[in-house]
């Protein structure tokens, strides 16, 4: 089993001491978001490997040495300002992050997801031509792949168009990307790759791969025996992973998010936390039901 921690919420940066707590205790608890009283009980012993998402990868670095198990991390690091991201800590911050972060575990081990793109008036094409090139300028040495996807419109993207305002890119806007950023991961010594992409944008020197394959998951893991899932209509062919997260839970409140997909519950939920319960969000009751959940 691998776990992903987490695409439904940023646990790292926001849950970091209730995740170790939870790795010591040896179990964590998922509420499972279409049936609320169930409950999947997970032994971190049958768990073969993680893959941590933040957009800050700082509150964990310190507690790495208490995972036993073997994990990478995607970090995401993308050009937008507090419009866009209202709590993502300044990109500086989140630099230097990444950098100590490959300090401490290898920048083998690391992905930096620039996720997702789109363009207005205010983030043009040359805007994000200029800061991927700076971004790869300060994380050269530190990092050695890129993954870049393109904005969904899922629900919480609809509520927010009046703040993303996105335009429709032609294939002349695509052309640009792809050779500018192209240019700029190899300069740096970078690969730079879509995942699940009408546009793979591989004519312009793109790696066309998914984002956790299962040659990925059997060098993290030294096992072979994980198998795909079909996400996006069969298109995604990442492993399998059993996320821990909990939907409406992430403080980022980033506006193209579709894990906030009400963010009126998300201060709810966040308050709701005890980073000593085994559950997320809240505490196991007597309705709930548990089931150990073994792969």
């Amino acid at each position: 089993m691998i776990l992903n921690v987490s695409g439904r919420t940023d646990i790292v940066a926001f849950y970091s001491e209730w995740f170790i707590n939870r790795i010591k205790q040896g179990y964590v608890d998922v509420r499972n978001p279409f049936y609320p009283k169930m409950i999947s009980r997970i032994n971190f012993s049958d768990v073969d490997g993680i893959v941590f998402c933040t957009k800050n990868p700082e509150p964990i670095i310190d507690s790495l040495d208490d995972i036993k198990i073997p994990f990478i991390f995607h970090v995401t690091l993308t050009p937008y300002k507090s419009d866009i991201e209202p709590n993502v800590p300044p990109k500086g911050n989140v630099i230097r992050g990444i950098r100590k972060l490959s300090k401490k575990i290898g920048k083998d081990k690391i992905w930096v997801r620039y996720d997702p793109v789109f363009v207005n008036d205010v983030y043009t094409i040359d805007y994000h031509i200029k800061n991927f090139d700076k971004m790869c300028q300060l994380l050269d040495g530190y990092v050695g792949k890129i993954i870049i996807s393109f904005l969904d419109i899922y629900q919480n993207v609809r509520y927010n168009m009046p703040y993303l305002r996105p335009k429709t890119l032609t294939e002349k806007d695509y052309e640009k990307i792809g050779i500018n950023f192209s240019n700029s991961a190899k300069k740096h010594g970078m690969t730079v790759q879509t995942c699940c992409e009408k546009h793979n944008l591989v004519e312009y020197g793109f790696k066309l791969s998914d984002c956790v394959t299962k040659e990925i998951a059997a060098s993290l893991t030294l096992k072979n025996k994980f198998k795909t899932w079909s996400a996006r209509k069969g298109k995604c062919k990442c492993v399998s992973m059993v996320d821990v997260g909990e939907y409406n839970s992430c403080p980022h409140m980033c506006k193209y998010c579709y894990a906030n997909y009400d963010e009126g519950k998300v201060n709810g939920n966040y308050k709701k936390h005890d980073p000593n319960s085994s559950l997320l969000v809240g505490k196991v009751s007597s309705e709930d039901k548990v089931t150990l959940r073994v792969k």
